[in-house]
């Protein structure tokens, strides 16, 4: 195979600072200073504003006119819708998902584990979520039952990487509980605080037997261990429905 040339490493290393700016973007406020996201990119202040540039202009950044500040663009908006409505795990999912939010009474989310997070690839909230709705989106893998199932299968180098975007006061619990979630098929986490409820989650495997996705229902308040084992109960049956179906890679 042919050495790359010095314009492809050139390019490749673009891309990857591109990158690197964007994830930053993604985890910081919703607007940064140029400075600030050189200092945390160890990238020139000239290098950074001639990458931020061109995602400016490519629509995966965007500058506030009045702070000069940079934030996500909508391009990214755009293929994200794309990649979650083409993805095969939702595809599987979606038949059944509306049938088990009714059954349940529930919120149901299917989620994947990306990188260190978790990535919620669709939700159908239940009729009574009342006042407050979290859309969907991404937190650190460990701070949920879905997270913790998938987070524990990673790999070392995977799992001290999700260690480290771990919140201080869930790293000594996931440290002592990975083997144990690593072991399991479905889990329950209790809520976090008044705001965000319980949560039972099952695997959803494909038909090589590998841990791909997960898939989820809020629990609410005063639910007997009796009431958690008919929602993993529905909750694999739909999973196991859908996994066969499922093709790894």
């Amino acid at each position: 195979m042919a050495e790359p040339t010095a314009s492809s490493r050139g390019g490749l290393g673009t891309i990857r600072n591109a990158t690197k700016l964007l994830s930053l973007l993604a985890e910081g406020p919703a607007l940064q200073h140029l400075t600030d996201l050189a200092e945390l990119s160890r990238m020139s202040v000239p290098t950074v504003h001639r990458l931020l540039r061109s995602l400016v202009q490519a629509g995966y950044a965007v500058q506030d006119p009045v702070t000069l500040r940079y934030g996500l663009g909508p391009e990214l908006s755009r293929l994200s819708s794309h990649y979650r409505s083409k993805h095969p795990v939702v595809n599987a999912v979606s038949p059944f998902v509306v049938a088990l939010r009714d059954q349940l009474q529930a919120t149901i989310s299917t989620s994947i584990l990306v990188g260190t997070e978790l990535v919620c690839l669709d939700q159908i909230d239940a009729g009574d979520r009342g006042p407050f709705r979290a859309a969907p989106g991404s937190a650190p893998a460990l701070k949920s039952a879905a997270g913790r199932l998938l987070a524990a299968r990673a790999d070392d180098d995977h799992w001290r990487q999700i260690l480290e975007k771990t919140p201080g006061n869930l790293v000594e619990t996931a440290g002592e509980s990975r083997h144990e979630w690593a072991e399991l098929e479905h889990l329950y986490a209790p809520a976090p605080d008044a705001l965000r409820p319980a949560e039972v989650a099952v695997l959803i495997k494909d038909a090589e037997n590998s841990a791909v996705a997960a898939l989820a229902a809020d629990v609410a308040p005063g639910k007997t261990r009796e009431d958690i084992d008919r929602v993993v109960e529905a909750l694999t049956r739909t999973a196991v429905s859908c996994g066969g179906n499922l093709r790894h890679g």
